[in-house]
């Protein structure tokens, strides 16, 4: 069920030849009460928003059961067991619609039975990176999808008198320019962390169309800053809106 002030609009699938068409959902940040909450909002902001990032914002499917880990993350009366359990559970989901966004090729395999079953098998050539700290809660999310995937990790923080994203470490695989690169960051808020670590990975070989940024929580801000300085990257998130849970990694890490 989506909730009051919440827009559902039609996205481009990533295979055009694909006729399913996934919904796309933006939720405004007021919080005004609806005459229905199956009515969709209807906001310039939004269907502006839409507009300019297109097809390289993705939003995971939005169902009850996301709804309710979204809501439990955002609560701040929610214990920490309980935020890690669902903050957990929203990251594999993210995960997991990260890995269907890479490629695959159609293979054939013989059964037990003798049958040749005609399927599909996930290319090699895939890594993930993590923006520390908060990003290295997503790691294990993706290690229990991929076993073997190797991880780099980069660690950025602002300047105290400049205010601009600062690299302070930066470890990459040797050969991370051939790799499709799962860039994990957990909320996306500014943007401005985000930039800076696409600059050190471009600056590493890699293409920004082989970048696809894993985030639970975006505001519009976000999505349009990164998408705006590049506009070949692919953003998974499971929400956008105007505020953020920017206590997560505190929370997640017990750093209260």
């Amino acid at each position: 069920m989506p909730c009051p002030k919440q827009q559902v609009v039609r996205s481009s699938s990533a295979h055009p030849d694909n006729s399913t068409m996934k919904q796309v959902r933006f939720a405004s940040g007021d919080n005004s009460d609806s005459d229905s909450q199956d009515k969709p909002c209807e906001t310039p902001e939004n269907d502006h928003l839409h507009i300019e990032l297109g097809p390289q914002l993705k939003l995971l499917h939005l169902n009850d059961q996301v709804r309710e880990l979204q809501t439990i993350i955002r609560d701040k009366t929610t214990s920490r067991g309980d935020f890690v359990f669902c903050a957990d559970r929203l990251i594999r989901l993210v995960v997991e619609e990260g890995l269907n966004q890479l490629p695959y090729t159609e293979c054939v395999v013989t059964t037990p039975t003798g049958y040749k079953y005609e399927g599909v098998r996930f290319e090699r050539g895939n890594c993930g990176v993590s923006i520390m700290r908060s990003g290295e809660a997503m790691e294990q999310g993706l290690r229990d999808c991929c076993r073997s995937i190797r991880i780099g990790k980069i660690l950025i923080q602002s300047d105290e008198e400049t205010l601009k994203a600062k690299v302070y470490y930066a470890k990459f695989p040797p050969d991370i320019y051939r790799r499709k690169v799962l860039l994990m960051y957990p909320i996306l808020s500014s943007g401005n962390t985000v930039i800076e670590a696409v600059r050190v990975l471009i600056d590493h070989g890699v293409q920004p169309s082989h970048i696809i940024l894993l985030s639970l929580f975006s505001t519009p801000h976000g999505a349009k800053s990164v998408i705006e300085e590049f506009p070949d990257i692919t953003i998974l998130t499971t929400e956008v809106h105007s505020v953020s849970p920017t206590h997560f990694g505190q929370k997640y890490f017990g750093t209260e």
